[in-house]
């Protein structure tokens, strides 16, 4: 019997707050009578926006203040996008459901004086708005000609910024401009051939704590065994190559009868070394995958790549 009760951290931006309340209505329509309120809160990721991301850290700057509410049991449940969240969690949490995806890929979106563009097609020193090294890196090598400034701010800041003239396009993710009702303002979706999408991109996690099971009990009916097997081969391939969210990581899965097969990719800053490679095997065992893809890539080198960003970009001890 699950409890009747539940509190949910989240964070107050708009788009984790509408991630937040679909997982509170989906909960309650699986469980009726069970009470739920949410504490939306501002991180460091959120509070610090005039510095680039990359600058700031890489390990929990979107998610360590939701799991202290849980530690300090303030909270039973924290919602994340699953890309935001590290994969070496706090002892005493756990990842205890992965949601359905939505579409995980990159999407472009552009000033409307480049209505008739593609990403191809934009012209020489085109500026293109991203806060995402792994963005970066990979439209750097397979377009040099095109200038690259950061932005930071939620979605709604980012277009503002765009529509304004600050840029002439965007690359934000597909789903979340999909979950804000914006998907409308996607131009085009980016193919994976070109911009390997972010681990976890388009899925939600939900942490809880370890060994909580009534809460487990409850947040399971909201697990997609597919996609958790899916995400679950993209952070063991994260993991061992010890990178944070800040890098120059990609990442896309798919199915092939019962194997699953990861592609990732690992790339300088400059855009210029680019390796990547791909592993399968059967779906049940979805982290070995992601561990072999790991070594594929440090074989040809992804170690040492990794190793001079995190120096460019960590901050001083």
């Amino acid at each position: 019997m699950v409890g009747s009760q539940l509190r949910i951290a989240s964070r107050r931006s708009q788009l984790a707050m509408v991630q937040t309340n679909w997982v509170r209505d989906e909960l309650t329509r699986a469980h009726p009578g069970l009470d739920i309120a949410i504490e939306a809160m501002a991180t460091q990721g959120d509070k610090i926006l005039d510095v680039a991301l990359a600058k700031i850290g890489d390990k929990g700057l979107f998610t360590k203040e939701l799991e202290a509410q849980m530690l300090m049991d303030r909270a039973d449940i924290a919602v994340h996008s699953l890309k935001d969240l590290p994969t070496n969690l706090p002892e005493g949490l756990i990842l205890g459901c992965i949601t359905e995806r939505e579409d995980p890929a990159d999407a472009l979106v552009v000033h409307v004086r480049h209505k008739d563009k593609t990403l191809a097609t934009l012209p020489e020193g085109a500026v293109v708005g991203t806060s995402s090294l792994r963005r970066l890196a990979q439209l750097r090598h397979h377009y040099p000609h095109l200038t690259f400034k950061d932005v930071r701010g939620n979605v709604i800041t980012r277009l503002e910024k765009l529509d304004a003239g600050e840029f002439d396009c965007l690359i934000l993710a597909a789903a979340g401009l999909g979950r804000l009702g914006l998907g409308d303002r996607i131009h085009e979706l980016i193919d994976p051939g070109i911009s390997l999408h972010a681990v976890g991109q388009g899925a939600l996690g939900i942490e809880c704590r370890d060994g909580d099971a009534a809460v487990l009990e409850q947040i399971k009916v909201l697990e997609h065994v597919p996609t958790a097997r899916r995400c679950l081969a993209e952070r063991a391939f994260l993991r061992e190559l010890e990178g944070g969210c800040q890098v120059p990581i990609g990442v896309n899965t798919r199915f092939d009868g019962e194997d699953l097969i990861l592609t990732g990719m690992v790339a300088s800053l400059d855009g210029v070394r680019l390796i990547r490679d791909e592993s399968r095997g059967p779906e049940h065992d979805p982290e070995a995958i992601g561990i072999d893809l790991a070594q594929k890539l440090k074989e040809q080198g992804a170690g040492a790549i990794l190793e001079e960003i995190f120096a460019a970009v960590r901050p001083e001890a």
